[in-house]
């Protein structure tokens, strides 16, 4: 009977920890991602958060009702939105931000709060220049990726998007459905580094 519960202990244990990766790992990996963004704001150049990285941070994004701000790393690939949100559609030559700003996020960590978030809320958005931009939430809807890709021709250089998987408390990960916020830049457009 003993050895039974020591097996089962220590299975029920080894789950709770696979369930548990993930968000730990998104956790710490925000902190060393906080510490390559301030080097690449200081040195105005790529600086990848852990030597083997293959992405780097790109801006900083702050979500309503959550601190403190997301690093954003370059890519929309799995690798990277392990760590955090990911430009999808990553800088310009030159370092210059894309536009419109399409940003993705798992749900069940770094975008959990989107499940929130309503139209005329606002979003902040930092580049490397260090200049907060505002964003205002002008829509929010739920698409069918089976039907509906994000069409780029339908925002402006003023637009800000950001996409997860849907429903948010779903146990199905990586289905066909996705949230999608839509927000127009806020005038004026930049506010000091401390607001």
């Amino acid at each position: 009977m003993g050895r039974m519960t020591l097996m089962v202990v220590t299975l029920s244990a080894g789950l709770l920890m696979a369930g548990l990766w993930i968000p730990l790992k998104a956790v710490v990996a925000q902190e060393l991602l906080t510490l390559a963004w301030a080097r690449t704001q200081a040195e105005q150049r790529q600086t990848p958060p852990w030597p083997w990285a293959d992405t780097w941070p790109v801006a900083r994004l702050q979500l309503p009702g959550r601190s403190p701000a997301l690093v954003v790393l370059s890519g929309g690939h799995g690798q990277s939105l392990a760590f955090g949100p990911g430009q999808v559609n990553g800088p310009e030559p030159g370092g210059k931000p894309a536009t419109p700003v399409i940003i993705a996020g798992h749900r069940d960590t770094h975008f959990r709060s989107l499940k929130h978030i309503q139209s005329d809320d606002e979003l902040r958005l930092q580049f490397s220049d260090g200049i907060w931009r505002r964003y205002r939430v002008a829509s929010v809807r739920i698409v069918d990726s089976r039907q509906e890709q994000i069409d780029l021709s339908r925002y402006d250089q003023n637009s800000l998007v950001l996409v997860t998987c849907y429903p948010f408390d779903s146990l199905d990960a990586g289905g066909p459905l996705r949230f999608v916020v839509e927000a127009a830049r806020d005038f004026p457009l930049a506010v000091s580094e401390g607001a």
